[in-house]
Parts: C-alpha cells; sequence; structure tokens
C-alpha cells in the first residue's frame, strides 16, 4: 500500500472527484481527513471506509474561508501528528459567464472556492510540512479551464489559470524543502459540478459548445483519483511544478 500510515487532506470529498479521492487514499492505508459543507455525506462516507485499510474522518466546512482552510490542517495535525498530502480538489463552476456578463458576486464566489480556499490551505500546509522530516506533497485540482481560455466563463477561467500559477510557483520555492506541489487538469467528468447552474450564459455556452468535440465522452471520477494519488505518491518523487491534463484528449482541438 502506498499511503500506509499517511496523513492526508482532501477537500470537496462529499461527491465527485473527491469522494473517489478519499476512497482511494484510504484503501491504501491513508488517514484522510475529508473535507466539505455536507456533513450527512461526509458520515456516510466515513461509514462506507470502515473494513478498509486506512479511514476517513469527517470534518464540514466552507472551503471558501479561510478558517475551514486552516483549521483542517491543524485537525489533520491533532489527529495524525503530521500533514503528508493536500488534495485541494473543491470547485464550483460560473455559470459559463463571459467578461461581459460577469457580475461581481458571481466572480467573488468561484474566485473564493476555486483559489482562495486553496491558497489559504497551501500556505497553512507547506508551513505544517517545511518542520516535518517526511516529505510533503500537495496535489491542486484544476481544470483544462486552467490551460485554455474556451472550456468555461471568465471567472471560472482566470481562477484555474491561476491555481496552476500557484503550483508551479510553489513547486519551485520549495524544491529543496522536500514538499512537491503537483496539479491535475481534468477535462469533462461526470459529477455534481453543474447542480444548482441555473444562470447558465447562452451566449457563452454557445461559444463552448462551437468549440467541443462531442464524440469524445466524459471521463470518470476514477481517471483522476489515479492520477492524484500517483502525484501524491513516492512514484512521482522527481515530479513537482507538473500540470497533468486527463481530458481524452479535449485539448488538443
Amino acid at each position: 500500500m502506498r499511503f500506509e500510515g499517511k496523513s492526508v487532506v482532501v477537500t470537496g470529498a462529499s461527491s465527485g472527484m473527491g469522494r473517489k479521492i478519499a476512497l482511494d487514499f484510504a484503501k491504501e492505508g491513508a488517514t484522510v481527513i475529508a473535507v466539505a459543507r455536507r456533513k450527512e455525506r461526509l458520515e456516510e462516507l466515513a461509514k462506507e471506509a470502515e473494513g478498509l485499510a486506512g479511514k476517513i474522518l469527517p470534518y464540514p466546512g466552507d472551503v471558501s474561508t479561510q478558517e475551514v482552510n486552516e483549521g483542517m490542517i491543524d485537525y489533520a495535525v491533532s489527529e495524525c501528528g503530521k500533514l503528508d498530502v493536500l488534495v485541494n480538489n473543491a470547485g464550483v463552476m460560473d455559470e459559463f459567464t463571459p467578461i461581459g456578463e460577469l457580475s461581481n458576486e458571481l466572480w467573488d464566489k468561484v474566485m473564493k472556492v476555486n483559489l482562495e480556499g486553496p491558497v489559504y490551505a497551501m500556505r497553512k500546509a507547506v508551513q505544517v510540512m517545511a518542520k516535518q522530516e517526511t516529505a510533503g506533497n500537495i496535489v491542486n485540482v484544476a481544470s483544462i479551464g486552467g490551460v485554455c481560455g474556451c472550456r468555461a466563463g471568465a471567472a471560472y477561467t482566470a481562477s484555474k489559470h491561476a491555481l496552476v500559477g500557484v503550483t508551479k510557483n510553489t513547486a519551485y520555492m520549495y524544491a529543496g524543502d522536500k514538499i512537491r506541489c503537483n496539479v491535475i487538469c481534468p477535462g469533462g467528468v461526470e459529477t455534481e459540478v453543474m447542480v444548482g447552474q441555473t444562470n447558465i450564459s447562452q451566449m457563452g455556452m454557445g461559444r463552448i459548445m462551437a468549440g467541443l468535440d462531442s464524440s469524445i465522452p466524459q471521463g470518470q471520477p476514477e481517471d483522476i483519483s489515479s492520477a492524484v494519488l500517483f502525484a501524491a505518491s513516492d512514484e512521482a518523487k522527481f515530479m513537482t511544478g507538473a500540470v497533468l491534463v486527463i481530458d481524452g484528449g479535449v485539448s488538443c482541438n
């Protein structure tokens, strides 16, 4: 098992990719701090993990806040004595809204979850990891919207580009401190991310669909989870600052 005895924090763990990531880490022996707003979903996840080599500990909270992002790291250290892996997976969409239609409220909402939350968590994690004898790993989950401009609206695209940038900067700054930082950029994956998107921009959606190859199927949560676990494992010990695009070829268009 690659993560036996490891301490792992996963955000956005109540559904979709985050749920699968949390379970897969637990299967490989990790103690996983599962973070999301929906407490009942986290409790169900922890119950499902019973009998696995590792375990899942629910940590309900809103990852758009500094308090929760720092608190989940403190909780991991208090429960496990260390932090080995941070996975910033939580994210929200922006209804494909182009810049001309973008409200301040939508901009703030997307940036708080997709960028500010991960930055708060990364800052706290690095401060903890730098004092440890063991190596630390940060894996951010961005999007192909972080490497191209034609897969989402303005706010989402900006947030994911920035997350890719802060990943690379962190990897460079802490390369000598046994802290690795990589970013996964998924394409379309079958998750609940579009739930609640009730005010989709027709102009934005039209432009995005015009450039989409509909013959390429959506990915599954396990396609992303396997990449996250690889990036966090010793199999990738010489990899840092990498941008792993996993989209079935969509971004090759």
